[in-house]
């Protein structure tokens, strides 16, 4: 047991490679200054002996040996450690520990072998030699226990012995202090290795928790898919790969249409096990070798990389969409959602990942805003209207907008009275830098880049000064947008400013688009009931355009829907627009709530709309939006007597 036990001590270990990786760097930089050492004391105790001893005996091993270190010298300093397979480091070690068992006792004989010629001083030569030389050989291989014991062995104990049975006596204590010394290296050899070795330990456990980490670091805990922060280097080395000859690729960023409706109906808990069902339904539908990652909340990206014809990405797009259109239905949860998909790809959309995933963003934003439920592929002209948007944005940020925000008004009429009962208040925005901006230009902008609630301060603020100098009968209907009923601090302002106007809450009717609750249902529920509580009446804007109206409008605190002007378009030459503003007109008087018909432009969509039993109505057939100033002559034209619904004055308003 004894035997087997030193036996082991000069083995390498063959199952720690974290401890032989180790090994190996440390060997890397002190082996080479070892055979430095080796070669440099030989050549002086060979020139102390050149002339003394047969030439042959002193040149020959000297070249020999030199030769052989600085051979080994040349490998050790060549060696590329990191492109070292694993399977690799404990034959390189056994080499070593083969070298020194053949080296440490050629240097030996070679050295004794020139003890036996010259005087004192050169014997004691060779023995300073042989002494000084193991202690550094074995200081160098420290890392490796096992080279260090053979060189221990294989040089001091046949040193020790061959200096004990000559005659000097100074060459015998030179042998028992050679001998000491050699005791207490072993023992420090052991007791550094065990430290060693325990450091290498602790590294391994350290570095193994280093990369859980960063592996945690890099998922969503949620999904299990890589997260915000992995995902973009992984666009980074793709855009690498593409650049040096690889396949091209398609960035795609994907957001759910109606999740925020499954928090609210369902709760957190329910909206974590439908994210974690997308997650699921992408991964089995997304391309082999694509990146999938959740970049937050209810948004996903993909690198779809390209492998064939150019519609394969239109297929694997709808394969995404009717993947997470699919219902949800578990644990007693029933809800289906949507899916939106912007694309970008390189390099026709962009270079670098900053530009991709912009462009992707801005595709996003225009399937949500006009192609919900589908994908849209950044194009040309997305580009000429990005660029559009970058500089109303400009413009926005660097605007005096109280001096550059005006309003006009357009008249809402009762048809039945025929008399105007409420103006709708409509953003103009005047800029010296791009002049006239249409709102429906720089109000997405606005809402985007979070300036929306300022600029509804001031529009609210100028229409509520216009509002006090109607008659009472006469009310005022002004937009609000989603960031403005869904913030309770935009609220918060919103009910500070109508107290502060002094004009009675009862004549503001607040409009805001049924998509825009819908988004965010709970705090645009929220919001509107604090409005309500002041004595405002409350409409539901552009009705019939979104897809959860009628999900929706029953637990809202509205008092009036507005139809969108698409159906009155189509009034005349589809009858299927005419059922659906029936069906709207129906829902009305069910629910005990008024309508208003907007977009009416001619007497035969007036006449039709009020057999239909519609009473409110809007468009250029009774008014273009006219200016504040503009308001009291026609209300006293009105007055007057002439009639709302007359042809004369239609035709001539329409001029």
């Amino acid at each position: 047991m004894p035997l087997r036990h030193a036996y082991s001590l000069l083995r390498v270990p063959e199952t720690a490679p974290a401890l032989a990786a180790a090994q190996l760097t440390a060997l890397k930089l002190q082996v080479p200054l070892l055979y430095v050492i080796l070669t440099i004391n030989s050549g002086a105790l060979a020139y102390t002996h050149f002339g003394v001893a047969p030439t042959g005996l002193v040149v020959v091993p000297v070249l020999l040996l030199g030769a052989v270190c600085l051979a080994r010298t040349w490998t050790w300093t060549r060696l590329d450690l990191a492109a070292l397979p694993p399977d690799c480091y404990a034959p390189l070690l056994r080499q070593t520990n083969r070298l020194c068992a053949l080296l440490g006792p050629a240097f030996l004989a070679w050295s004794l072998a020139l003890a036996q010629y010259g005087d004192e001083i050169a014997h004691f030569h060779v023995f300073f030699y042989v002494a000084i030389t193991t202690i550094a050989c074995v200081f160098c291989l420290m890392h490796l226990r096992s080279a260090a014991l053979i060189v221990a062995v294989c040089v001091i104990v046949p040193f020790v012995g061959f200096a004990l049975v000559q005659q000097q006596a100074i060459l015998k204590a030179i042998a028992v202090n050679q001998l000491l010394v050699g005791g207490v290296m072993v023992f420090i050899l052991f007791v550094y290795y065990r430290d060693f070795t325990r450091l290498v330990g602790q590294n391994e456990k350290l570095e193994a928790l280093g990369a859980e980490n960063l592996r945690l670091a890099a998922t969503d805990m949620l999904t299990g898919l890589p997260n915000r922060r992995s995902f973009f280097p992984a666009l980074d080395a793709a855009i690498r790969c593409t650049e040096t000859g690889g396949d091209g690729f398609t960035l795609a960023i994907i957001d759910l249409d109606g999740f925020k409706g499954v928090n609210d109906s369902h709760g957190h808990v329910a909206g974590d096990r439908v994210l974690e069902e997308v997650a699921e339904r992408l991964k089995a539908v997304v391309p082999r070798g694509s990146t999938l990652a959740r970049l937050g909340g209810d948004e996903f990206a993909l690198i779809i990389v390209h492998r064939g014809r150019d519609d394969d990405l239109e297929v694997q797009c709808r394969s995404i969409i009717a993947a997470v259109s699919r219902p949800f239905a578990c644990d007693g949860l029933n809800a289906r959602i949507g899916a939106s998909i912007g694309c970008a790809r390189y390099v026709e959309a962009g270079t670098t990942a900053a530009q991709l995933v912009e462009r992707a963003d801005f595709a996003l934003y225009e399937a949500k805003a006009h192609h919900r439920g589908t994908w849209v592929m950044f194009a040309h002209e997305h580009e000429t209207r990005m660029r559009l948007q970058g500089a109303i944005e400009h413009a926005l940020r660097h605007a005096d907008l109280a001096a550059e925000l005006s309003l006009v008004f357009q008249p809402m009429v009762d048809v039945g009275q025929q008399r105007t009962v409420a103006f709708e208040a409509l953003a103009r925005w005047h800029s010296p830098e791009l002049g006239l901006v249409s709102p429906d230009r720089f109000i997405p902008v606005a809402e985007r880049v979070g300036l929306i609630n300022e600029l509804t301060q001031i529009l609210l603020a100028k229409a509520l000064r216009v509002m006090a100098t109607w008659p009472a009968h006469v009310g005022l209907s002004f937009n609000l947008s989603m960031a403005d009923i869904t913030a309770p601090e935009a609220v918060g302002r919103l009910c500070a400013l109508i107290k502060a106007s002094g004009v009675d809450p009862s004549r503001l009717q607040l409009e805001a688009t049924e998509t825009a609750m819908i988004d965010d249902f709970a705090q645009a529920q929220a919001g509107l009931a604090r409005l309500k509580a002041l004595g405002v009446s409350l409409s539901l804007d552009d009705f019939g355009t979104g897809y959860s109206s009628l999900a929706y409008v029953h637990r809202l605190p509205v008092d009036k829907l507005k139809i969108d002007r698409s159906f009155t378009q189509g009034l005349m030459e589809h009858d299927s627009a005419r059922k659906i503003i029936r069906s709207i007109l129906e829902l009305s008087r069910s629910l005990k709530l008024d309508c208003v018909v907007e977009g009416v432009e001619t007497h035969e969509q007036a006449a039709l709309l009020q057999a239909l039993g519609c009473r409110t109505m809007q468009g250029y057939l009774f008014h273009r939006p006219m200016a504040p100033e503009a308001i009291g002559p026609y209300l006293r034209r009105e007055d007057v007597g002439t009639s709302a619904l007359d042809d004369t004055r239609f035709s001539r308003r329409r001029a």
